[in-house]
């Protein structure tokens, strides 16, 4: 366990030597930023603990306790727009934290979506985010409206790879998309990170044996998933569980971005914001594994690792 303060120091110490390496944003015209993208991609990170229920709430607690390590902290509206344009930064930071929290080549990788609502489904009119969100399922929120969410985690908790999409947006479609942007990087969608070993391990949503043989065609990916009650192959019960034993550390990975980091009760009003958040999300995430690693501590202990 770490104090409030060392652990933003050790943040802030990570975050600035990578973002020196990284490079500097272009100059624009106009006022200097009060903030230094290190100090912005920090704070963004440290403000997605659930102890902080909002933004505004974060926004506040630093008013009022990060004055001295933050002085240039600007007015709340112009720390959001800080928070949009260095989402780039964001990014990049995630992909380099996947190299922290997985030293060493997986042998696989677990494939598993979950959904985000952003409004109640059943409410008339068309919402902030009615370009970008649809209606769709899934087994925690039953029919939502909001982002379908698809996630790659290695076998000790560490995301490795991250992409969403409307709801109604099915499994094998968002697959698809993360294995071609692996076999030919795309900088739009670099959160999909890079392939690690080839080998996957998903649930019966990913199944379909058309979409498992151009995955391996194409892609050289083997995406293994239990069969359908509708298939002509079946397992035994023993096979079974032991898929849904691999499977497990997703559902915990999931657990933690939505709970310790706050994600089931975004309720986002700007693409760029939701996708800002979490990035930051999935940073945080992989920092604390690197920092729970080093402290000789398990990788998933979060609920004790900051002594609040």
């Amino acid at each position: 366990m770490v104090d409030i303060d060392t652990f933003l120091t050790i943040l802030y110490v990570r975050v600035d030597t990578f973002c020196k390496s990284y490079g500097r944003p272009c100059k624009k015209a106009g006022r200097k930023a009060s903030l230094y993208v290190s100090e912005v991609v920090t704070l963004a990170l440290f403000a997605q603990w659930v102890p902080f229920p909002s933004e505004r709430a974060f926004y506040r607690y630093a008013r009022k306790h990060l004055r001295a390590a933050f002085p240039g902290l600007p007015d709340y509206s112009q720390f959001n727009r800080l928070l949009r344009e260095h989402q780039p930064a964001l990014e990049a930071f995630f992909r380099h934290t996947i190299g922290l929290a997985v030293p060493d080549k997986p042998a696989y990788e677990v494939l598993d979506t979950f959904g985000i609502a952003t409004r109640n489904k059943n409410r008339r009119g068309e919402g902030w985010l009615w370009l970008y969100t649809d209606i769709g399922y899934c087994s925690r929120l039953g029919w939502y409206e909001g982002f379908h969410i698809l996630t790659a985690t290695s076998p000790k908790g560490a995301l490795t790879g991250l992409g969403f999409s409307p709801a109604s947006v099915k499994e094998q479609h968002l697959t698809t998309t993360l294995l071609a942007v692996r076999e030919n990087p795309d900088p739009r969608l670099a959160s999909v990170g890079a392939a690690l070993s080839g080998q996957y391990v998903a649930d019966k949503g990913f199944n379909g044996y058309d979409f498992r043989v151009h995955w391996a065609a194409e892609y050289g990916a083997d995406v293994l998933c239990a069969p359908r009650r509708c298939d002509p192959i079946h397992w035994p019960k023993s096979w079974h569980r032991r898929l849904a034993g691999l499977r497990q550390i997703a559902e915990t990975l999931h657990d933690k971005l939505l709970h310790a980091f706050r994600l089931a009760t975004e309720r986002p009003h700007t693409l760029a914001g939701f996708w800002s958040r979490l990035l930051a999300k999935a940073a945080l995430h992989n920092f604390c594994i690197w920092l729970n690693r080093k402290l000789g501590r398990p990788n998933l202990a979060f609920a004790d690792l900051i002594d609040w």
